[in-house]
This record gives C-alpha cells, sequence and structure tokens, in this order.
C-alpha cells in the first residue's frame, strides 16, 4: 500500500480486534479493549513487528500525548503552562483533573506501560523507531517542552539517553533523508545546540533545565524568550566560532 511509517507506536492498531469487518473501522472502544488486552510480549504483536520490520516501516513513538490520557502522570511544567493563553491553560488544567475520574482512566493507567514495552520490543527487534510529541491532545503537550518530555519518556520506556536522543534526532533525519545535514553534531552539519544545566545521562529531568539554546550559531538564555510581553528579548551576545566546514 505504501505506507513506510506508522504514527502513534501500536496505539490506535486495530490488527487485534476480533470482530473486524473489510471497509469498516473498528469503534475507539473496540481498539483500546483489544490492545489492552493483547500480551506486549506474546506473539501477536510480535508476528506484526516481524512484517513491518521486513517491509521496512518506520514507528513513529508519540509518548507525550497518551501521557496526558493516563492517570497518575505529571502535570505539564508550569513554565510550560505559562506559554499558553489564559483560557487555554485553565480548560487543559481543568481536564488533566478530570483525567483521574475519567471512565478510561483504568484503561489508559495499565495501556501505557504496554505501548512503552511493545516500543522497546520492535526497536529491539530491529525496527526503527522515530519519535514525535503529536501536540497539543487537549492542550498540554506544548511545543518545546514536550520534545525534551518525550526523551524523558523513551528513557522511562526502557532506552539511555544516548540511544532516546538518537531516536529523537538521527533516526528522525535519516528517515526523512535529511541526515547529510541535521540529525547529530558533526562536520559539515547544521548544529543548533542546548546547554543542560545537570546531568540528563544521570537524570533525565535535567532536560527541564536548559538555561541557553544556540540558534545559528547565537547564543540564546531561555529565560528571556519566555520573559511577559514588553520585555526585551536578549541575546547572549556572542557568536560560535566558525571554522571551516562547519
Amino acid at each position: 500500500m505504501g505506507i513506510d511509517n506508522l504514527e502513534h507506536g501500536f496505539a490506535v492498531a486495530t490488527d487485534f480486534v476480533k470482530s473486524k469487518r473489510p471497509d469498516q473501522c473498528p469503534s475507539q472502544a473496540e481498539t483500546f479493549a483489544s490492545l489492552a488486552a493483547l500480551d506486549p510480549d506474546g506473539p501477536e504483536i510480535g508476528a506484526l513487528m516481524r512484517v513491518l520490520i521486513a517491509r521496512r516501516v518506520a514507528l513513529t513513538s508519540t509518548l507525550t500525548v497518551f501521557e496526558t490520557f493516563t492517570p497518575g502522570r505529571p502535570e505539564a511544567p508550569e513554565a510550560a503552562r505559562d506559554l499558553l493563553s489564559p483560557q487555554l491553560r485553565q480548560s487543559y488544567e481543568t481536564r488533566w483533573t478530570a483525567v483521574a475520574h475519567s471512565r478510561q482512566a483504568a484503561i489508559w493507567a495499565a495501556f501505557l506501560p504496554k505501548l512503552m514495552r511493545m516500543e522497546r520490543r520492535f526497536a529491539a527487534m530491529g525496527g526503527t523507531l522515530l519519535a514525535g510529541t503529536d501536540p497539543t491532545g487537549y492542550g498540554g503537550v506544548i511545543p518545546g517542552w514536550s520534545a525534551r518530555r518525550q526523551v524523558q519518556l523513551l528513557v522511562e520506556e526502557g532506552f539511555d539517553l544516548p540511544q532516546a536522543v538518537k531516536i529523537a534526532t538521527l533516526n528522525g533525519a535519516r528517515f526523512l533523508g535529511r541526515d547529510r545535514d541535521v540529525g547529530s553534531i558533526e562536520i559539515g552539519k547544521r548544529a543548533d545546540l542546548i546547554l543542560v544545566d545537570g546531568d540528563p545521562v544521570r537524570d533525565p529531568a535535567a532536560l527541564d533545565h536548559m538555561p541557553y539554546v544556540f540558534k545559528a550559531g547565537m547564543g540564546y538564555r531561555t529565560g528571556d524568550l519566555r520573559c511577559d510581553e514588553g520585555r526585551d528579548r536578549t541575546l547572549l551576545g556572542t557568536r560560535l566560532t566558525r571554522h571551516p566546514g562547519t
């Protein structure tokens, strides 16, 4: 059929709905029920993974958006919520609180760990795993913040930090045919960089502390970029040294 990538991991797969009929999409409730009953280490999902890998079909993980439907998961950071309009922030916080008491709360609480195990198994079998965030769900999956959260969730899934970063950067660049220009820090490539205050290899939460970013060789203080309306946006004022070939 020409499909080369499946978005959202296996979270919307209808393959395991027993009553599935040709040309009829199963309901969301039927899909979730079939996935909730699925053994992530079992032969059924394993067979699907082998077909995808043999056909070189990639899988895009979007754990950040599914986390927002799962009770007991952390709320978006305060600094992220500060970027929302007052109306959207209130709507998000109200919905986030209500998730714990929703009818599907128990299903999601059991399913998110299974989804993580399935994605990890797919990668371990040799599948190409990519990373996305699918902003904004019901408002809390905020660009920028959600990208670092996706890396943290990949670590929670069982990858070490270098593997998670590679999934979120180089794997995507290779899949899109852009790895000659972006995706890793190498001579000849574009290199927009971040500076993390801490050791994210030991503690992925350190990714939430990113005081500086560098775009096109210019450094920016992230706190100033998030300042209140009316204040000046300031630069560090220092360019990175540009060497021939970089």
